[in-house]
Order: C-alpha cells, then sequence, then structure tokens
C-alpha cells in the first residue's frame, strides 16, 4: 500500500477513505488485503467503494445531483421498499391467522 496509508490510521477521514478505495481501483490493493492492514470488516470497505462508484457516476452525468437530492432519492426508494416489506409481512399474518383459524 501507498505511504500515504501506511501511517496507523486513527480516524478515517473521507480523504483517507477516498486515498484507500483509489488504490484499490487502481488494483494497488485488494479489498481483503485493506480489510487485513487495517482490521477492519471487509463489508464496511466494500460500503466505500460503492459510495465512491456511485459519487463518480454523479460526478460524471450532464447535469449532477446535488447531495441532498440524491439522499432524497435514496430515502424514498428506502421508504418505498419498507412500505412494500410491511404490506407483505401484514398479508402474510393475516393469512397465516385466517389458515390457523380454519384448522380449529
Amino acid at each position: 500500500m501507498s505511504m500515504v496509508m501506511e501511517e496507523e490510521v486513527k480516524r478515517w477521514t473521507a480523504k483517507r477513505k477516498a486515498a484507500l478505495v483509489t488504490e484499490i481501483i487502481q488494483g494497488k490493493t485488494t479489498i481483503a488485503e485493506a480489510s487485513r492492514a487495517f482490521d477492519m470488516p471487509p463489508s464496511e470497505i466494500e460500503e466505500w467503494v460503492d459510495e465512491a462508484k456511485r459519487g463518480m457516476e454523479n460526478a460524471l452525468r450532464a447535469k449532477p445531483l446535488d447531495v441532498r437530492e440524491q439522499y432524497e432519492r435514496q430515502i424514498k426508494e428506502l421508504q418505498e421498499a419498507y412500505g412494500e416489506a410491511m404490506l407483505e409481512l401484514r398479508a402474510r399474518k393475516k393469512l397465516a391467522s385466517l389458515l390457523g383459524e380454519e384448522e380449529k
């Protein structure tokens, strides 16, 4: 890993995260190697890489979305998914109670 990443990291600032993600993207290190080197779960580093990719995609758009708009879109999508999951859960509970009553 580069000299930037050699020092012991006490706090993962955006700059340090970006340096590590850049090294991963450039093939200088892997998520597994970084995970071992910094004693971190691979899933956390993968999340940083995913966030960086989303940010890159937005930066390369003809008309980039501002950060607030991005987060609002993500929140809306998550709320919709949550609502759908709740409806399905309620339907399953109702079906289970109906089937349970029929057996009596």
